[in-house]
């Protein structure tokens, strides 16, 4: 009877031993509890908890990659759209993360999502489509500096998509092609002035000799010359003209005979 007493004693001791030893993962840490009271934070590796007086909650330091769900965004332009994101985060104070809130993932997820909406919010339809980078870094600050205190490093925020409304597409595209548009008719302005610059230039240039103008003209004549497809009219300089008239004003007797 001993004996069975004694060897029912040795096995709930071997019992109690076995269900004394944890062990922690190299990303996994043990926040321990004495009588319900902060202890430790344990690990990783083997560590050694009391049974009935300790207990110990494992927290996973890896980084978490959270999708935050397709939220209902209005614009500062009064736009309607939806906007899904990624959220990158880890625990870097294991005592925080647990003591100071209930479930530190979901409360990571509900800020996420409110934080998405107000940040976005303040912006317009332009800059949420072309200023993206810009959008993260503003989110990721937001949510760190809220979950600092939580014990939880927000490493990074990506914008996935940005869902527009039919309508709103048909309207962006007008407004695309307007701008082309106004695009054209300013460089084609620019060029009709830059032009005219050279031109005035060339005619100055030109100014300068007498015989210049009918030298262009002779050339002008001599490029024309070869293509045969096309009737042509080509005005006679008026100093040609003038020319010939003061010829026949100062011999009027030779024109007569």
């Amino acid at each position: 009877m001993v004996a069975n007493f004694g060897f029912g004693t040795l096995v709930i001791i071997l019992m109690v031993l076995f269900t004394a030893f944890r062990i922690l993962r190299e990303y996994e840490r043990g926040v321990v509890f004495m009588l319900g009271r902060f202890h430790k934070v344990k690990g990783p590796g083997l560590i050694l908890i009391i049974p009935g007086i300790q207990k110990m909650v494992r927290v996973d330091l890896r980084t978490v990659v959270m999708d935050v769900p397709s939220q209902d965004v209005i614009s500062r332009d009064n736009v309607s759209v939806k906007v899904s994101a990624v959220v990158y985060f880890r625990v870097v104070d294991p005592q925080r993360a647990i003591i100071q809130v209930e479930n530190f993932l979901a409360a990571t997820s509900q800020f996420a999502q409110t934080t998405l909406r107000s940040v976005l919010g303040k912006h317009e339809l332009d800059e949420m489509l072309a200023e993206r980078e810009k959008l993260n870094m503003d989110i990721q600050k937001a949510l760190d500096i809220q979950t600092d205190a939580w014990g939880i490093k927000v490493s990074n925020v990506e914008i996935k998509h940005v869902d527009i409304d039919e309508s709103m597409i048909r309207a962006i595209a007008r407004q695309a092609e307007a701008e082309r548009e106004r695009r054209a008719k300013v460089i084609h302005a620019e060029g009709e002035l830059q032009a005219s610059d050279k031109l005035m230039q060339a005619a100055q240039v030109l100014s300068q000799q007498t015989g210049a103008m009918q030298l262009r003209y002779l050339q002008t004549l001599t490029n024309i010359a070869t293509d045969k497809s096309n009737t042509i009219i080509f005005p006679i300089p008026m100093d040609l003209v003038s020319a010939l008239t003061d010829s026949l004003n100062r011999n009027p007797k030779k024109t007569s005979e």
